[in-house]
């Protein structure tokens, strides 16, 4: 079976952090050494990302769920918090479909429901805008100090902006377009009333890529909601 590698902090309740497209498991690292006080805090590296196995063939975007669940099997958990970030919160929202038994609460964080509610012309855009650098030749390490000033907050420090720079400059190239031709595909709005376990959505004012009305959308939806939206000064 493939390897998926994973960072375990603590004991207690299972908490796991879902990294975004362009992350990986250690972009959790300040959130595994707080909630490891309290819980069993695990980051993972998604398959095709850090030091996970690739997929064996284009990655499907059902794919990180069941990863998800063999996870969780891994650890003898009967259920899990989730946290999910971006393409994270999405993985969340499509496990919540699948196996909605295993999960205790979820947390979506700068996420949205997908890209069905959104025109074809608009998927294309995102994709080809994506790609195109990389069809050219150039890395993810040569396109994440652009790519990164999109992704943080004016007033970001020095330290978060070279820490998302190193997180996007470890992207395997291949696994990193199979990820955006996946994440395209998804869309969960049928799912999200369905949800009746406790719901936390986050958001930054600041955010460009999943601005607030992707939140808005989540918290009208889910039953048992809450909005928190991050203000930066």
């Amino acid at each position: 079976k493939r390897q998926i590698t994973y960072e375990l902090d603590g004991t207690g309740p299972l908490i796991v952090f879902l990294h975004g497209i362009g992350g990986n498991r250690r972009n959790w690292a300040l959130q595994l050494a707080h909630f490891g006080s309290r819980f069993c805090a695990v980051s993972w590296d998604a398959r095709g990302y850090l030091d996970s196995d690739d997929s064996p063939e284009p990655t499907k975007f059902k794919d990180f769920a069941d990863d998800l669940l063999r996870l969780l099997d891994h650890l003898g958990a009967e259920k899990a918090h989730l946290v999910g970030l971006s393409m994270g919160g999405m993985i969340v929202q499509d496990f919540y479909d699948r196996y909605p038994a295993r999960v205790a609460s979820l947390c979506l964080a700068d996420s949205s429901a997908g890209f069905g509610g959104v025109s074809d012309g608009v998927r294309d855009e995102f994709l080809s805008k994506r790609l195109e650098p990389l069809e050219r030749g150039l890395t993810p390490r040569d396109i994440a100090p652009e790519v990164v000033k999109v992704l943080v907050a004016e007033s970001a420090s020095l330290h978060v902006r070279e820490a998302l720079i190193a997180s996007m400059s470890a992207l395997r190239t291949e696994s990193y377009k199979q990820a955006l031709k996946a994440i395209i595909t998804t869309d969960f709005r049928s799912v999200l009333p369905n949800i009746a376990v406790p719901a936390l959505v986050i958001v930054g004012d600041e955010d460009q890529v999943t601005p607030k009305v992707e939140s808005d959308f989540l918290v009208s939806r889910i039953p048992e909601s809450k909005l928190v939206c991050l203000l930066y000064t």
